[in-house]
């Protein structure tokens, strides 16, 4: 998708020579990914939801700026895996690893420190790239219970800075671009400065759809529904475009969740997902939704396949 506003460059003075890099944004599910990669753009590229797993692609968002070009590239959470589906999405955040000039680390500050954690910590020992810790949701705790917390991974002694952030109200945001521009090498950007990610619009239609379906369901859902567009039909002439879309469960009594009583349900989704796309794409949308019963499609390495867009 092509930014309809180029996003406003920061007031620090140019460098002599731009900067370009890609900064991957890792860490447990939930710690706040998402919500920072949309903070730093300021605009929405990536859904977002308070149940786990919401992001299960590699996200690219791109920033642009006077001092030069960051991508980021917001990753899943880091879990050990139970589906095939699981492995894909662990096979994402390993690419970003080595793919990355910077890695920002991002733990959710209101809890205590366990096995995830650990987990995480296990997997950044293993790269030479630079590590950041972004210690997220800072608004939500005082700050004498954010100290130790701050001590405990700086006796890791696996980060450049430790960083305290709230990417909900931006605190902290500004002082991690900047540290980020001093740390990327200099080279030349690769994207167009009006660009603010590499996702297709139809990747991003299927996702907003999955971000309503997160908001409106039970807990059990979101680890076993996607979603599919099957049609994308354009009509210029009209600033109309159609939109077929299946959201698929496991089972039938899901799908009866989904739908709701007299489709109630189903046409929440629906009505919220179109306002919002309308709203990002700049056009008049008509969106069919339709809901369809695949056994076990989280093991199904084809339908996964189908479920991702190259991503850039």
């Amino acid at each position: 998708m092509d930014a309809r506003n180029e996003p406003e460059a920061h007031s620090t003075e140019d460098a002599k020579e731009p900067k370009f890099g890609i900064v991957a944004l890792v860490g447990r599910p939930n710690a706040g990914k998402s919500t920072l990669l949309n903070r730093l753009l300021g605009q929405k590229v990536s859904i977002v939801s308070d149940k786990p797993q919401t992001t299960r692609n590699r996200i690219v968002g791109i920033l642009n700026d006077a001092r030069g070009q960051i991508v980021f590239l917001d990753t899943p959470g880091i879990h050990k895996p139970l589906h095939r589906m699981n492995v894909r999405m662990m096979d994402h955040v390993r690419s970003a690893f080595a793919e990355a000039d910077v890695i920002s680390a991002i733990v959710d500050a209101t809890e205590d420190f366990g096995h995830g954690d650990q987990f995480v910590v296990e997997m950044l020992e293993g790269t030479e790239t630079p590590r950041l810790l972004l210690l997220n949701k800072i608004d939500r705790i005082k700050k004498h219970h954010l100290l130790p917390k701050l001590a405990k991974y700086n006796d890791l002694g696996l980060f450049r800075e430790l960083i305290p952030i709230s990417a909900e109200t931006g605190d902290g945001v500004e002082r991690l671009i900047d540290l980020l521009f001093e740390l990327l090498p200099a080279g030349p950007a690769r994207y167009p400065a009006d660009d603010y990610t590499t996702q297709p619009e139809r990747f991003f239609a299927a996702e907003i759809v999955r971000e309503k379906l997160l908001h409106h369901t039970r807990q059990e859902l979101p680890y076993t529904t996607a979603v599919a567009v099957d049609r994308w039909e354009e009509d210029e002439s009209r600033n109309l475009l159609k939109i077929y879309a299946t959201i698929v469960v496991e089972r039938d009594t899901q799908k009866k969740i989904v739908i709701g009583k007299g489709g109630s349900m189903i046409r929440t989704i629906g009505e919220e997902a179109r306002k919002e796309l309308e709203a990002v794409l700049g056009a008049r949308i008509w969106l069919d939704l339709h809901v369809a019963v695949r056994e076990l499609w989280r093991e199904d390495e084809r339908f996964l396949g189908d479920l991702e867009w190259p991503l850039g």
